[in-house]
């Protein structure tokens, strides 16, 4: 028999509709047969292909860049949202709001060079750890996920990562822990202008929002960057509606759902949570046939083995 392709994927439903529609999708006699050109698939990565609590792992680096950075910026302990940052108030962080956090992305990504930002993020994965189970960022990418992105790629898909987070922090690792190299990862971006240095050209992060990569702003990203329409999509949260119902429009698409469902071995949460929250995408799931992947139930492993 054939090794399993999917093998941290308990069998039952979700997985034989994964498998069955990858089977035929590449089957030229089967009359849901996708040509390869057209073998796009998308996927959120926050909460999708890794975990996002407590905080989005972007904010964490945000967070630590605050800290870093404190020496000089003195003024820093009497004003709002970095007293915050530096007392570990996190509940006067998130009272701060979406303001709060630009204010905190504007001045810990901007005012260096791409190649700047691209080393301070690459030294931060390696050595930050997460806040509550103490081990790198990315041992907290979903086993089961990373196999459904090699399976889609042994089978003429092309994978890409469509995301509301920072295209630039998340081009540093992705091509590492996923296998999407940098070109096949969408994301929200801040203007960068051409300079000069040193007599050499570089190129320059502005404390400006370029494109936010996010509920209404994914199908214009996957629009402007891809130019052709997924056929799968993946997300796990209200953020991911919009691409799910624009891969919709055309029929014989997969849309999919990751349901956090295990409070044991990662989180439970859905419709009440601040983070990744997930209420009407689940209902218009259910409504629409959706596949919801319900992480408790059809995974037997959450991360990788170390």
């Amino acid at each position: 028999m054939a090794a399993d392709p999917l093998p941290s994927w308990n069998a039952g439903p979700t997985k034989d509709a994964i498998i069955n529609f990858v089977k035929c999708a590449t089957n030229d006699g089967c009359p849901l047969y996708i040509p390869p050109q057209d073998r796009i698939a998308v996927f959120d990565n926050d909460g999708t292909l890794w975990s996002e609590q407590p905080a989005y792992f972007q904010l964490m680096f945000a967070l630590d860049r605050v800290k870093a950075m404190a020496d000089q910026h003195p003024e820093w302990k009497t004003e709002q949202p970095f007293q915050a940052i530096l007392e570990n108030d996190f509940k006067a962080v998130a009272a701060s709001g979406k303001e709060g956090l630009l204010k905190i992305m504007a001045v810990t990504h901007s005012g260096m060079t791409t190649d700047e930002f691209e080393e301070t993020v690459r030294s931060w994965i390696k050595t930050a750890r997460h806040p509550q189970r103490k081990v790198p960022y990315t041992q907290l990418v979903f086993e089961p996920m990373r196999e459904l992105l090699n399976y889609l790629c042994e089978n003429g898909f092309k994978t890409y990562i469509v995301s509301g987070g920072g295209v630039d922090f998340m081009r540093v690792w992705a091509e590492d822990i996923y296998g999407i190299p940098p070109e096949q990862v969408i994301g929200s971006s801040v203007k960068v202008k051409l300079a000069n240095r040193d007599g050499k050209p570089v190129l320059e992060r502005l404390a400006e929002i370029d494109f936010i990569d996010d509920k209404a702003g994914k199908p214009v990203g996957i629009h402007r960057f891809i130019g052709r329409a997924p056929v799968m999509a993946f997300g796990n949260s209200d953020g991911d509606l919009q691409m799910l119902q624009w891969t919709d429009r055309k029929p014989h698409t997969f849309k999919a759902i990751v349901h956090h469902t295990d409070a044991k071995r990662e989180y439970a949460y859905d419709r009440q949570s601040p983070i990744g929250q997930l209420d009407k995408a689940l209902d218009q799931a259910q409504e629409k046939g959706w596949t919801v992947i319900d992480m408790q139930k059809d995974w037997t492993r959450i991360y990788p083995k170390h």
